[in-house]
């Protein structure tokens, strides 16, 4: 191999490696930021939407002003609901692990596998020492410091928000070269323009789904079925694993509130049937491949920021993979990088 194309290698797969620990051990740091850039992205987009709207659409600060409105009541009403719910969760939760416990044991039966001298010492072990109500406590209480990063994070949009006027005099005095400035200023208002028209069409898309979950779950009887919206809503912004944790969690919940696989099934196929007509059909039609990524790109970016950000990182993945192929197909060196990162071939 060309000694220079070696050091060119070793010197990349460096870079690579520092960039990812620094993006690992900042994640506390940069993930409230990036969140933060990301709610602004939805504010615009939801404002540029709202120029349809015959009375408002002339106004540019009424349309802010209610993307702002409508996004903060949005969180506060989730705010609510789950300092609603988390006393009763808890308070329920030996309920529903004695109604799982009783499930399994009634299946074990069934199968014949009671009989076995190994089924019970598996019961024992594995079920018996679940303690579901110290398992949902500690989830409640991670709950609490998720609503006290969003605190943070309003403080962020806040200022990033007063910040916006003056993007242009930032841009413009970043060269003295006008082909550079009006270069930076394409790049930017193409990720703008895409990132912004995909955070708000998903968000439309996501909220749609909650709504068709929910009552879905409200006529099934199922507990608690305004917070399983909420999260469904919110694991539909995770490309693929999303849609089937969206219908796996509520789904063991109604197996241990109802230990009854007929009204299970009331659960299962309505909320299946949700997700593959509004993901295969209605997400599609709307977003219209927007982004421009591969499928194996999306797979495998989700699985990167997964790992360096944990939950966080497989929300952001699909927009931070998207910007980065953005950028890199805006200068001449990283455009292949961009090629292979697109859908297509075409950036």
């Amino acid at each position: 191999m060309n000694p220079q194309r070696l050091q060119g290698f070793a010197y990349g797969t460096f870079l690579a490696l520092a960039i990812g620990w620094v993006l690992h051990i900042g994640k506390d740091v940069l993930v409230p930021i990036v969140f933060s850039v990301l709610v602004v992205y939805v504010i615009v987009g939801l404002a540029e939407q709202l120029v349809r709207l015959p009375g408002i659409g002339r106004s540019a600060r009424l349309r802010y002003a209610l993307s702002i409105l409508a996004i903060a009541l949005a969180l506060a009403w989730v705010a609510a609901l789950l300092a609603a719910y988390a006393s009763r969760v808890v308070a329920l939760a030996p309920q529903f692990q004695a109604s799982l416990l009783a499930t399994i044991q009634a299946s074990a039966e069934r199968l014949g596998l009671e009989a076995m001298p190994t089924w019970g010492s598996l019961r024992q072990d594995v079920f018996g020492q679940l303690n579901l109500q110290r398992l949902l406590g500690s989830t409640v209480t991670s709950v609490t410091s998720i609503l006290a990063t969003l605190v943070v994070v309003f403080l962020y949009v806040t200022f990033l928000l007063l910040e916006r006027r003056a993007y242009d005099s930032k841009v413009g005095n970043l060269s003295q070269d006008p082909r550079t400035v009006e270069r930076v200023h394409a790049i930017v208002g193409a990720i703008n323009a895409k990132i912004g028209s995909y955070l708000a069409l998903k968000t439309l898309i996501s909220v749609l789904l909650g709504v068709v979950s929910w009552a879905v779950m409200a006529w099934a009887g199922l507990e608690f079925a305004a917070f399983w919206a909420v999260l469904i809503a919110l694991l539909n912004y995770i490309p693929y694993l999303g849609s089937f944790l969206g219908v796996f969690f509520p789904v063991v919940f109604a197996l241990m509130q109802f230990g009854d696989y007929g009204a299970v099934m009331t659960v299962l196929v309505p909320l299946a049937l949700a997700q593959m007509v509004i993901g295969n059909f209605l997400d599609p039609w709307m977003m219209s491949n927007s982004l421009n990524l591969s499928p194996f790109v999306i797979l495998a970016s989700l699985a990167t920021w997964s790992a360096l950000w944990g939950i966080p990182g497989a929300f952001l993945a699909v927009p931070i993979t998207a910007v980065i192929a953005m950028v890199c197909a805006g200068f001449a060196p990283t455009r292949p990088i961009a090629v292979l990162l697109s859908r297509n071939g075409e950036v």
